[in-house]
């Protein structure tokens, strides 16, 4: 999902809830920025050891408890390019809006989420 660095607008980054498999591990020590108290760490690229982003190890309580979708991984726009994800049938994209309601839900094998999970 493209997305705006929030402690500085004019970057540009990629977020996701989940790490591409085996094409980038974690690098260097944990640290914090000086907007809030979250603990990061950067993620580089296996292939040629560049810096490509960071992810949100432990996301402070003011954010945690703030407005976010879930994505804890982020991609600095000019070392990635994005892809579409794909539904569980594994041939349409994942599109917001084609999420199931939370309400309209019937099906009773599918285990009780809050409402808040769905909105992250």
């Amino acid at each position: 999902m493209k997305a705006v660095l929030l402690a500085d607008t004019e970057t540009d980054l990629y977020s996701t809830d989940m790490p591409p498999i085996s094409t980038v591990d974690f690098i260097g020590n944990c640290y914090y920025t000086e907007m809030c108290k979250c603990k990061l760490m950067n993620v580089a690229c296996l292939k040629c050891g560049n810096v490509v982003g960071y992810h949100v190890i432990a996301p402070c309580k003011p954010c945690l408890f703030s407005c976010n979708n879930g994505h804890f991984w982020m991609f600095h726009s000019k070392a990635v390019f994005g892809i579409d994800r794909f539904d569980s049938s594994g041939t349409d994209f994942l599109l917001w809006g084609n999420l199931p309601d939370l309400h309209e839900s019937t099906n009773e094998d599918i285990p009780s989420t809050s409402e808040e999970e769905y909105i992250r």
